[in-house]
């Protein structure tokens, strides 16, 4: 999955917190939304307030699925609540490769058929 089929699967997944995302998924969108709130915020704050508050929904239910390849509920995200170690723990998480079939449901598959994550 490249940068735009990612942010695409996201904005037309916004509010969509059942179903897998693989890391390209994840991480692809992370990069699309700290760019764009970050110039926006370049060219005025309230701007990028409110690509903040506009991405806020896309990135908590990318964030669900992304837990779900893991094989953990998407509640675990509150763990970046907790100051440092909280961070720690999802960002070791998020870098996980993505479990096989799982109670959320099979490997994410690319548009070609083939697995997201290949040899797994």
């Amino acid at each position: 999955m490249n940068f735009t089929e990612a942010v695409k699967a996201c904005l037309q997944n916004y509010a969509t917190f059942t179903g897998r995302a693989g890391r390209p998924e994840y991480w692809w969108f992370a990069l699309f939304q700290v760019v764009v709130i970050l110039v926006l915020s370049m060219v005025n704050s309230w701007l990028g307030n409110i690509a903040s508050l506009a991405l806020l929904v896309p990135a908590l239910a990318v964030g669900a699925r992304r837990m779900h390849d893991m094989g953990k509920s998407g509640w675990w995200q509150l763990v970046w609540l907790v100051p440092l170690v909280g961070w720690a723990i999802m960002i070791y998480w998020l870098v996980q490769p993505s479990q096989g079939a799982n109670q959320y449901g099979q490997l994410a598959v690319s548009p070609d058929g083939a697995t997201a994550m290949p040899g797994q």
